[in-house]
């Protein structure tokens, strides 16, 4: 499998503004009911890349609905759309790829996706610890960004092709620690590899769990070995919270 931000990753040049307040901008987009039926038990939060929408990741949910049957997926769309392209959205602007302007983009857009989370959440009737993050690309670099910054821990967090911005402020800033996997193409193209150390290594200094696996051979997407290391993860650390609960 292989997502199509990868495609479209040089288009998108204008986004929002990245300085100034953050406005809340209400999120939506396909999801996907549990494979077992009836109310969910776990809810996975699906946040793609740029250039795509969240057709793009909803696909990953009949893939692991084997081993999640119990959770619901959501995968809203960016708040923003790519001007220079003819499809797709963005989490944030690329027109300045600067780490600092990288940074206030996603600290911008962090709350739409917070309180997307927190409404599923209440709709649902359920607690953080039910909840997991799954990124792709930018929508790992939101992820890494604003679950260590929720003061309940999500269940877990799984990043694809993404990077962990502003390690230097986690330490401080951090208000939860949910645990996390990473995975990266070691041919990457679009996001390069030596990403996924960094991350590994600026989450691990503060004090976050962290597994990681870099896929041989692949580029900038999801392989088979990928997806079933993640569906893996994510049904063993529901399971794990199942149990501490009960």
């Amino acid at each position: 499998m292989r997502a199509a931000a990868a495609s479209a990753v040089d288009k998108c040049a204008a986004g929002p503004p990245t300085g100034g307040m953050s406005t809340i901008h209400p999120l939506s987009g396909p999801s996907h009911p549990p494979a077992a039926g009836g109310d969910p038990k776990q809810l996975v939060i699906l946040l793609h890349g740029v250039g795509a929408d969240g057709n793009d990741l909803i696909g990953l949910a009949p893939h692991w609905g084997r081993m999640l049957p119990h959770a619901e997926f959501l995968s809203p769309n960016a708040p923003f759309p790519c001007d220079m392209a003819p499809f797709g959205y963005q989490w944030f602007s690329l027109s300045n790829r600067a780490p600092q302007a990288i940074f206030e983009g996603i600290r911008a857009t962090a709350p739409s996706v917070d309180a997307f989370l927190t409404e599923a959440m209440i709709t649902r009737g359920l607690e953080p610890r039910q909840v997991a993050m799954v990124g792709f690309s930018q929508g790992t670099m939101m992820a890494l960004y604003v679950a260590p910054r929720r003061g309940q821990a999500l269940g877990a967090v799984l990043g694809y092709s993404g990077a962990l911005v502003a390690p230097e402020l986690l330490q401080r800033e951090a208000m939860s620690r949910p645990p996390m996997l990473l995975i990266h193409g070691e041919a990457d193209e679009v996001v390069p590899s030596q990403a996924l150390p960094a991350a590994v290594q600026g989450l691990k200094a503060a004090g976050f769990d962290v597994e990681a696996h870099l896929r041989p051979r692949l580029g900038h997407g999801i392989d088979p070995d990928g997806l079933m290391f993640g569906g893996r993860f994510l049904a063993e650390r529901f399971a794990q919270t199942d149990q501490e609960s009960g």
